[in-house]
């Protein structure tokens, strides 16, 4: 698990091990805390086995494969390494060039190599640039990347299609994320961004816990009923869970390569957000009105039917939950 260490990657090792897989963490911690470590053994009782990797580089990814296959056979590879933030993409490009695409390239070198096929990879809702309806389906149109950071996401796919057209053997996966949130119930892990926040609920969690200023809102004029964009939460455990499943689908393939949307088919709007977060947890979240962030996209939402048939896996998670399983684990982290 190439960036296992990070938010997503670290409640799907927790999902993976319920599951009986023997995940194994590939992390250089650049984007991510070693604390997450010891959030999971205690969850799971174990510690997981990690192995400080720069996934950019052939030569540590190589190394890595060699001494796995030496003891294990690589069921499949999930391939979380990458940059994540939309606002910090149209600041810093290169970043996210270089990690996301370049990791994307060097792990399926490495991986046809060492003859690993499965492969599950994480996508983004952001390949859709500003879709034309919504729900949105797998048969959207790929439209002009609104970040540098959707635009990666959408060259990755691009490779990771090519090299399936090719002669390397490969049997992908493409989960392409709405927006996860949410921490996992026994609040030994969630999101913990480095540095400030680039994402809504940890800096709506760390205001409202008196740790930043206001959260600001970015735009109340977009064409939505309260002016704010819209989005598809999903808690981050439905998201691991389904990255469970997705391997198991692909045990049954071969040489496939498939996009999934990964939702709970449903929008909520900034402000919802903020309202449902207050009323879940009896707070009041200190926020103000800024200006539109570039790169934004008015609304989006999925249509996860596809996932749900292929994989049997739906959300089983809130809105709600999510919100009140991050507010405890930013209470947790305080205490």
């Amino acid at each position: 698990m190439t960036g296992g260490a990070g938010y997503i990657g670290s409640h799907t090792v927790v999902e993976l091990s319920l599951a009986g897989f023997h995940p194994i963490i590939l992390d250089d911690f650049s984007n991510s805390n070693r604390s997450v470590l010891d959030g999971i053994e205690r969850i799971l009782g174990t510690r997981p086995e990690t192995m400080e990797v720069d996934c950019r580089s052939h030569k540590a990814l190589s190394a890595a494969f060699q001494s796995i296959t030496a003891r294990h056979a690589i069921s499949g590879v999930i391939h979380f390494a990458a940059y994540k933030a939309v606002g910090e993409s149209t600041k810093h490009p290169l970043k996210y060039y270089t990690n996301n695409v370049g990791s994307t390239s060097e792990l399926l070198q490495t991986m046809g190599e060492f003859e690993v096929a499965n492969l599950v990879f994480s996508s983004s809702c952001t390949v859709y640039g500003q879709p034309d309806s919504i729900p949105v389906d797998e048969k959207a149109p790929i439209s002009v990347a609104e970040s540098p950071y959707g635009y990666t996401k959408q060259v990755c796919e691009r490779i990771i299609r090519d090299v399936h057209a090719s002669n390397q053997p490969l049997n992908t996966a493409l989960l392409r994320y709405f927006n996860p949130i949410g921490a996992h119930p026994s609040s030994h892990i969630g999101e913990l961004p480095l540095g400030h926040p680039n994402n809504l609920i940890p800096f709506l969690t760390q205001a409202t816990a008196g740790l930043r200023d206001p959260l600001t809102v970015f735009g109340d004029d977009y064409p939505t009923e309260d002016g704010t964009c819209i989005r598809d939460y999903i808690h981050v455990v439905d998201l691991a869970k389904a990255h469970v499943a997705a391997l198991n689908w692909l045990a049954s393939r071969s040489e496939a390569c498939e996009a999934f949307n990964l939702g709970t088919g449903q929008g909520n709007s900034v402000l919802e957000v903020i309202h449902s977060f207050e009323r879940v947890n009896g707070v009041e979240v200190p926020h103000r009105i800024g200006p539109r962030r570039d790169g934004d996209i008015t609304a989006i939402f999925a249509d996860p039917a596809k996932a749900g048939t292929a994989f049997d896996w739906s959300c089983e998670k809130s809105l709600d939950d999510a919100l009140r399983d991050a507010w405890n684990w930013q209470r947790a982290l305080q205490s």
